[in-house]
């Protein structure tokens, strides 16, 4: 009965052993199906689990930098494209404002074979405060080198501005050092305007023609954008990478240091989206934000290092459940020796017992004979 008993004990603990192997197998099944669905999901469910399933990076990560810059040229191009329309809008209200000014406060002007011609004997001046481009100086009667030089020495004291001069335009930017001289007829001529007067120029920006000009100032802005901000948003996934490098090095998690880039790169999802909003905002109501970068970078590397101490979490959990199936398999395999043994120690001693009798019944017999013998001789010797 007893050991029947420890017959099922065993039974049971090899079927629990089982059965624990077979939930793993079914757990990394699962894990396998859930990798192979995020490789199946689209941009915009990356874009999702990227902000509210950090637990979900290990996946993306794993598979692989070429589907992590893809997804960040992805993120980085809809920036550009809002930073075009903003732009764009931008453009459009100046041009609005511009021919306003125009027909209302401007002079007549004209030009013809490079020479521009404005109706007014005294320099026109706007302040750097009333125009987009700094302060302007407008002047096409003065020939006087000296006079010149003043007006591009007030220019350069305001930081930005341009001087308007009969045969050239002088513009000056912060980002230069110096000053930048463009001759009309150089500008005009390869774009087949010869000559224009003030209504000419009023009719062309309300027309059609515009289009055109759209069309080329968001190609510009796009190239320039999506290149300016891949290669910033590239390099802060550099720098949240290394940051990341060294969280798993303190966490003891051996990470390679591509994954973590790839982790890094979903991270400045929500950064990213953040910033589109502060730059579409900005379009409508100009206002600046002092720590905005650190913010941006912040709110990456929170994602970043939560991400990494999950990662642990599930390493910690499934290194527990593979020491405890150890043990169990460990046990078991103990209890199976020990029954091997008993059962060993069991048939030798059925063995012995059996050699026992075998030889008992031997002696018996042995002893039968020499009885018999000893019985027979008497008789022998009477007769």
């Amino acid at each position: 009965m007893e050991e029947n008993n420890n017959k099922e004990e065993i039974k049971e603990k090899v079927e629990n052993e089982n059965n624990n192997e077979n939930k793993q197998n079914q757990n990394n099944q699962d894990e396998n199906n859930q990798t192979e669905k995020v490789k199946k999901q689209g941009f915009f469910k990356k874009v999702w689990y990227s902000i509210t399933k950090i637990e979900r990076y290990p996946e993306m990560a794993a598979q692989g930098l070429g589907k992590a810059f893809s997804y960040i040229c992805k993120v980085v191009a809809i920036l550009a494209i809002i930073i075009c329309f903003g732009s764009m809008y931008q453009a459009y209200q100046i041009l609005q404002e511009g021919v306003a000014y125009l027909q209302n406060e401007f002079p007549e002007f004209s030009y013809s074979d490079g020479i521009l011609s404005v109706d007014s004997e005294d320099p026109i001046t706007i302040s750097a405060e009333d125009s987009y481009v700094g302060k302007a100086i407008i002047d096409t009667k003065t020939e006087d080198q000296q006079t010149v030089n003043q007006y591009i020495s007030e220019i350069e004291q305001s930081g930005d501005g341009i001087v308007v001069l009969n045969n050239r335009v002088i513009v000056k930017t912060s980002s230069i050092s110096g000053t930048i001289s463009y001759e009309y007829d150089q500008m005009l001529n390869q774009v087949g305007i010869t000559e224009f007067n003030k209504q000419d120029l009023i009719n062309y920006i309300n027309s059609s023609q515009m289009y055109n000009f759209y069309i080329s100032i968001f190609l510009t802005i796009f190239v320039y954008s999506f290149a300016m901000y891949l290669l910033t948003t590239l390099l802060n996934a550099v720098f949240l990478a290394v940051f990341g490098y060294l969280v798993t090095w303190i966490a003891k998690i051996r990470m390679r240091f591509v994954a973590v880039f790839n982790m890094a790169v979903y991270s400045l999802t929500l950064s990213t989206i953040l910033n589109m909003m502060y730059i579409a905002i900005n379009i409508f109501v100009p206002f600046a934000m002092e720590y905005f970068q650190v913010m941006y970078v912040t709110v990456a590397a929170i994602y970043l290092i939560a991400a990494i101490f999950l990662l642990k979490s599930e390493y910690i959990k499934r290194q527990a459940e593979l020491m405890k199936l150890a043990e169990a398999q460990e046990i078991v395999k103990k209890e199976l020796e020990q029954k091997e043994e008993e059962e060993k120690e069991k048939e030798e001693r059925e063995k012995e017992k059996k050699e026992r009798k075998e030889k008992d019944k031997k002696e018996e017999k042995k002893d039968e004979k020499q009885d018999g013998k000893q019985d027979g001789e008497p008789q022998g010797s009477g007769a």
